[in-house]
């Protein structure tokens, strides 16, 4: 079933992978793959940020499995290889994220818990992190830890936070939910590796960027003004006193010290709110830290290893 899968040379599909489709209670499909391997230490959770799909996680899979982890990965509705929300397709859109929670709940009911090998860690990144930080009252129960990288706790942002938010909630309450944000559209346009903001890495980006050429119907142009008003949401809910105050997931935050997209100050004052969460930096990392040149990426890689390890567990306490 792997040829749900999409590749190129540059980024082949993993061996023995094995893709399907699941849908959800509203009927939109989703996209899924697992990556079995030996899975000595389990089975890693890819969660995938806006505007990402499982091709772009292959590398990681490859390397997770080098260190005994097998793998598990879906596509968010409305991107990668899942249904599209909108009449047009490469407008990235959603109502509000409890969707995206229940969908991953689904995916670890049909999919993960029955078919891969325990213990299980979510590894998540950026609007990932932020759907795993909402679901982790559900994951509580089924997840050993988590490390979440380069989370989306707040925009970094020309304008004003409060201005961005009451644009997209004015556009929202006069039903223009599905419009794209203004600004935002880029259709048919490749931003050059100088002007990027997510990786410092020149081949890792002109394989992701080669695999988006190749496979133009994985890629977003743009975000709908729901979809910011719902990340927004979703950003107020997990940063909320009470919400922080039941999270008892050993959580750990890996930040990008020269990160564009996201706060990454945010990010270690909220880590350092929790009881069970521990935080990293990683200096002068960009947002996209896995496909980052190879010295961040690494340090990324092995401090997954050493927190989610079974190994490790008995030794790994809460705190900051």
């Amino acid at each position: 079933m792997s040829d749900l899968l999409r590749e190129i040379p540059e980024n082949p599909v993993p061996k023995g992978a094995v893709a399907g489709m699941m849908t959800a209670d509203d009927g939109v499909r989703i996209r899924y793959a697992r990556f079995p391997c030996r899975a000595e230490n389990g089975t890693v959770v890819l969660l995938q940020g806006r505007n990402e799909s499982i091709e772009k996680y292959f590398e990681t899979v490859g390397d997770l499995a080098k260190r005994g982890f097998a793998s598990a990965s879906l596509d968010w509705r409305g991107q990668g290889g899942s249904d599209r929300l909108l009449p047009d397709p490469r407008c990235g859109h959603i109502e509000t994220f409890d969707d995206y929670v229940a969908d991953l709940d689904r995916f670890f009911t049909e999919i993960v818990l029955p078919d891969c090998r325990p213990p299980y860690t979510v590894f998540a990144h950026s609007t990932g992190a932020l759907i795993a930080l909402l679901a982790s009252p559900h994951l509580a129960s089924r997840v050993s830890r988590m490390v979440l990288l380069a989370p989306l706790l707040t925009f970094t942002t020309p304008l004003p936070l409060s201005l961005v938010k009451a644009l997209a909630s004015a556009y929202f309450a006069v039903g223009l939910g599905s419009r794209p944000v203004p600004g935002t559209s880029r259709r048919g346009i490749e931003i050059p590796f100088e002007a990027n903001r997510l990786t410092s890495d020149p081949a890792r980006y002109a394989r992701n960027q080669a695999l988006l050429r190749a496979h133009p119907e994985l890629g977003l142009a743009n975000l709908s003004t729901a979809w910011l008003r719902a990340a927004f949401t979703a950003m107020e809910r997990v940063r909320a006193p009470d919400f922080m105050a039941g999270v008892r997931l050993p959580i750990l935050f890996l930040a990008a010290g020269g990160d564009q997209v996201v706060s990454t100050p945010a990010i270690e004052r909220y880590a350092r709110g929790l009881r069970s969460a521990k935080v990293l930096t990683i200096d002068g990392a960009r947002h996209e830290v896995l496909q980052e040149a190879d010295f961040y990426r690494e340090q990324a890689l092995a401090a997954f290893e050493a927190f989610a390890r079974p190994v490790a567990i008995e030794g790994v306490s809460g705190g900051a």
